[in-house]
């Protein structure tokens, strides 16, 4: 259960990055806009959850940078390939959005999962 939950959190993360740039830049925000923003991150983070083994443990921090990592670097190289734009502005700013994101999830569930255990172990 936690992997399915990790994957689409990550992806959902994809697909808020892709909808935020597009709305930030006057882009328009409808499927076909955002499927084309999105796919090369989106297949830079199943990529990045086959190089994580993310099935061994999703929400890890560990987990999220290589998720991160490999969504940064396969996202670019796959939208350099495809035609499309490059700025080192955009990577830093894609990079920052999307550390913030998967990592941002994880640290959540982390901190969630701490304050829980904590609760139960306090004493009567």
């Amino acid at each position: 259960m936690r992997l399915r939950f990790a994957i689409a959190a990550d992806l959902i993360c994809v697909l808020v990055f892709a909808v935020v740039g597009r709305s930030s830049h006057r882009g328009t925000t409808d499927l076909i806009g955002v499927a084309s923003t999105a796919w090369p991150f989106l297949v830079g983070t199943l990529v990045g959850s086959v190089a994580a083994r993310t099935w061994r443990n999703p929400t890890a921090l560990r987990t999220g940078v290589v998720v991160w990592a490999c969504t940064v670097v396969v996202g670019m190289g796959l939208r350099m390939a495809s035609g499309r734009g490059f700025s080192p502005a955009f990577v830093l700013i894609a990079s920052i959005a999307l550390a913030v994101l998967l990592m941002g999830w994880r640290g959540a569930f982390a901190a969630l999962r701490a304050a829980r255990l904590a609760k139960t172990k306090q004493p009567i």
